[in-house]
């Protein structure tokens, strides 16, 4: 915490700092909307890594995790690192298509 009125505005300058940043990303997602790349999974891959840089800055900045004991970075990795294996557990699950006998089945 800051003590002084020094650290304060310096702090305070560099919330509006990360702020207007925060405004650039999201003008640039918008304008995402309006641009095609050349497939559509760039654009969706661009605006989820403009979206990442984004929730990286609030959570680092603004939720003050930047200051966080190491449990809590450990706890964080965790959650990503799980994350990803559930996103690959759904992008392999379109490739292998499983039929249960017995079950309904619309392609038949």
């Amino acid at each position: 915490m800051a003590d002084n009125v020094e650290a304060i505005q310096k702090s305070i300058k560099w919330y509006f700092i990360i702020g207007f940043i925060l405004i650039v990303f999201s003008g640039l997602t918008v304008g995402l909307s309006y641009v095609e790349l050349p497939t559509h999974s760039l654009n969706i891959i661009v605006g989820m890594i403009l979206a990442t840089i984004k929730a990286a800055l609030v959570a680092l900045i603004f939720m003050h995790l930047s200051h966080e004991r190491p449990l809590i970075y450990k706890v964080l990795a965790f959650t990503v690192v799980f994350v990803l294996a559930l996103f690959l557990l759904f992008i392999f699950s379109h490739g292998d298509p499983l039929e249960f006998p017995g079950f309904y089945n619309p392609v038949e």
